[in-house]
């Protein structure tokens, strides 16, 4: 029974993939000969549309001072593995993270894509109707096998994060890019499995967890944090360049 599950929340995951201890590093302003404090507006050079992206300079005298920003990072050191019940959920969810945000990004370009070309095309009725099973098509033979590889938790977490990065829950995305019959067949199932396509993203609730781990990878910081808990780099997911 669970082996069919996850086939069917395999296929749930690709029709919404288808449908739709840190320290800031600052640059330190000179004073002039007379003690008086210089500021950026004042020393910075005039830089020619040319040379958009150049890094800013300051020259004193026979120096030259350069001008940048460093992002704030952070330094995960190795940690012990833990045990208890709570540790095994939190380590799962890491891993099952690990696996399901890439997908969710994908779908958020995707959605985008797909709605940038109904309306730019004026797609109606059939023509639509078309677009969406075209892309559909191309989407399954390149995503099929790894949605398939998903486990049941991996492709619910998806769902979640969907609904996060697209701001409409997997229910509604299948209904606006398929029909409320189709949605509401996917839900029955979900149902079934006690998962729920209509049930919204909660970052300061049930998944507040998660939105810790989506912020540690905007900030750049999710391999370095995965390593110190499994002493591993993360797994990679083998999504082409084209859905990235």
């Amino acid at each position: 029974m669970r082996k069919l599950f996850r086939h069917i929340t395999a296929a749930a995951t690709a029709i919404v993939l288808l449908a739709g201890g840190a320290m800031d590093c600052h640059a330190q302003l000179f004073k002039k000969k007379k003690k008086e404090q210089v500021t950026v507006e004042q020393v910075r050079p005039k830089i020619s549309p040319k040379q958009e992206g150049v890094m800013e300079f300051i020259v004193e005298g026979n120096d030259t001072i350069y001008i940048d920003q460093i992002r704030a990072s952070k330094v995960y050191s190795r940690l012990p593995k833990m045990k208890g019940r709570e540790w095994r959920q939190y380590y799962r969810l890491v891993h099952n993270f690990s696996k399901a945000y890439p997908y969710a990004l994908v779908a958020k370009k995707l959605v985008v894509e797909a709605d940038s070309v109904i309306a730019a095309d004026n797609l109606k009725g059939v023509k639509r109707e078309k677009y969406i099973n075209k892309v559909q098509k191309e989407l399954f033979s390149v995503f099929e096998s790894q949605m398939r590889s998903l486990t049941v938790s991996q492709g619910a977490l998806i769902m979640k994060l969907v609904d996060r990065e697209v701001g409409k829950s997997s229910y509604n995305i299948i209904k606006g890019y398929k029909s409320g019959i189709t949605a509401g067949f996917w839900q029955g199932i979900a149902k079934m499995f006690g998962s729920d396509l209509k049930k919204p993203y909660d970052p300061d609730g049930e998944d507040a967890a998660t939105e810790e781990l989506v912020q540690i990878w905007e900030a750049g910081d999710f391999p370095a944090f995965y390593w110190s808990i499994f002493w591993k780099d993360p797994p990679e997911m083998p999504i082409p360049e084209k859905y990235r």
